[in-house]
């Protein structure tokens, strides 16, 4: 007799989701996480009484209702609303690209004149855009394309802008508003207490296993359960014996100031692209600026964002999802259906780029199918 109904690798969004909900449906459940601590990349570390979001900022938002309840029954979730600015060498612009930005940007007015003004720089290209330079300017004209977008899109992907594919960029958002909320999201905000607390709460009663390497001690912890979800990277699990799954990695440097107040907002992105890093996170604006009780908060932690190509031992953050990566992933996705006993899901088990919301969509959606539950 196997010890474990399910073996769960990773203890991120995925990972937590389905065990939660497997232990509910009377499943005994094992998961283990290769890192010292538990939450995956949404992990969240508290330094002076500020929650820092160790690997990047996390920012949650949906229009998912079925999914947004089923997260906030394990946090309590903020107001926090997504309003990023725009760092041009020293010029301030308004993310997204709304009024304000128009505004900045040509001395425009009223919403007339900033379509207009739009729609005459648009006119650059014609025909079907070849590359993402093209696919921007033909959607915000060629001034947004250069100030905000340019510099930006090269830092994080390591390649000029002419060289990308145009359907990185299928779409931007530009309002004729002064709505400052990137996402537009019907549902949005942070976990009070931050993310962390949040996941210990989806694995509260359930056996965790820190500082495990799965795939070194894969036979012996096969045979703890009778199926195994594994969350880690598809290629890795198979030896990249097909070859490497390309990402973007992102390297962090993350400081505590002794001020109150670095760059009065959660994200500034820095789109030039002389400037290394790519953005700067000050983490407790998340939070408003408060601790727990509602106080001030003296001190403050910031976090410049450096994008770089991935290379074995690199933390994955990007899946690259262009052809000739979408190909070898179709490969990896036939072996890995061939694994009667194994379950592969999440970002790195589907290579596949997934916002939060996403994310704790598609474990439901294993559950249902898995469990034969209905979740929501």
């Amino acid at each position: 007799m196997k010890k474990y109904d399910y073996l769960v690798v990773g203890s991120g969004l995925y990972g937590a989701v389905f065990a939660r909900e497997a232990k509910k449906a009377g499943k005994s459940v094992l998961v283990i996480d290769k890192r010292p601590n538990i939450a995956g990349n949404v992990y969240t570390e508290d330094v002076e009484k500020i929650h820092v979001h160790k690997y990047g900022a996390h920012i949650f938002h949906t229009n998912n209702k079925k999914v947004w309840n089923y997260i906030t029954q394990f946090a309590e979730f903020n107001r926090f609303t997504n309003s990023p600015v725009a760092n041009y060498k020293g010029e301030l612009y308004s993310l997204p690209f709304n009024m304000y930005t128009f505004n900045k940007m040509w001395g425009v007015v009223t919403p007339e004149e900033a379509e207009a003004k739009i729609e005459e720089q648009r006119k650059e290209i014609t025909g079907e855009p070849k590359n993402l330079e093209e696919q921007a300017v033909s959607l915000v004209g060629r001034d947004i394309y250069e100030k905000l977008i340019k510099g930006y899109t090269e830092k994080q992907w390591g390649r000029d802008c002419t060289e990308l594919p145009a359907f990185i960029i299928k779409r931007l958002p530009v309002r004729l508003t002064f709505d400052n909320n990137y996402f537009n999201a019907m549902y949005q905000g942070i976990p009070v207490g931050g993310y962390t607390k949040m996941v210990e709460n989806l694995l509260d009663g359930i056996e965790i296993c820190l500082n495990t390497e799965y795939l070194e001690h894969k036979e012996e912890l096969d045979a703890l359960a009778e199926k195994v979800v594994y969350t880690g990277p598809i290629d890795a699990y198979f030896e990249y014996k097909l070859g490497t799954l390309e990402y973007r990695s992102v390297r962090f440097e993350t400081e505590l100031l002794d001020k109150p107040n670095f760059q009065g907002n959660a994200a500034v992105n820095y789109t030039d692209r002389e400037t290394p890093w790519t953005r700067i996170i000050e983490h407790k604006w998340f939070e408003f600026g408060k601790d727990s009780e509602g106080n001030d908060i003296p001190k403050t932690v910031i976090s410049r964002e450096y994008s770089s190509e991935w290379k074995l031992g690199d933390e994955p953050y990007y899946p690259v999802n262009d052809e000739k990566n979408g190909a070898l992933y179709a490969e990896y996705k036939k072996l890995a259906e061939k694994e009667e006993k194994v379950i592969f899901g999440g970002r790195l088990g589907e290579y596949k780029y997934y916002d939060m919301d996403a994310v704790i969509a598609s474990a439901l959606e294993l559950c249902e199918k898995e469990l034969g539950i209905i979740t929501g």
